[in-house]
């Protein structure tokens, strides 16, 4: 039905951001919850062997990162807020460790996919060593991105899917309420 009122759809542009910050349970509920996010899948990246299992990843010997691949809408939300948000939420400055998670699966990075990416995370970079937001020097990597392998699907949503758990409720539920009261502008209205 035409009422005779013109509109504009506007045209979406889907890219991908591929970011390891330590436990992936720890902070899919966050990217989860931002306006423009579409996609958020927990798996790997970093690593020497193709298709590795959550078993293999644990034990710090394929190489591989913990991460999540993020699909977002660019016309929605920035390159740079995704980083903003990676940097608010986790801890950027210990050499592979999150809290009590520790080996080089949760070791802070940045798979960049293109140079555009790159050229994001190194002003981002330069404008938290200028401003001194962190007392210890960042360490997080900086690479290429190469590929990602999703993790078993069990992993997926495991914060909505386990609120209750000891982890949930010790670790990624104080994470989130920081977020949530940090990002109150740029959280969807429907999670």
């Amino acid at each position: 039905m035409n009422l005779g009122i013109p509109y504009k759809i506007k045209k979406m542009t889907t890219q991908f951001a591929t970011l390891g910050n330590g436990c992936f349970w720890c902070t899919e509920a966050v990217f989860n919850r931002l306006k423009g996010v579409l996609n958020v899948v927990p798996g790997f990246s970093g690593g020497h062997i193709k298709n590795p299992a959550y078993r293999e990843v644990i034990t710090g010997r394929t190489g591989h990162a913990e991460v999540l691949h993020i699909e977002y809408d660019a016309t929605a939300i920035s390159y740079a807020k995704l980083l903003e948000v990676f940097f608010a939420t986790h801890d950027p400055t210990t050499l592979n460790r999150q809290g009590n998670d520790i080996g080089t699966q949760y070791r802070s990075a940045i798979f960049y996919h293109d140079n555009g990416q790159k050229s994001v995370a190194e002003e981002m970079f330069a404008a938290l060593d200028q401003e001194q937001i962190f007392q210890n020097d960042i360490v997080t990597e900086l690479v290429p991105f190469v590929a990602f392998y999703p993790a078993e699907q069990y992993h997926y949503n495991y914060y909505e899917l386990h609120k209750e758990e000891p982890y949930c409720r010790a670790v990624i539920q104080p994470k989130l309420q920081k977020f949530l009261k940090n990002y109150q502008k740029d959280l969807k209205t429907v999670f």
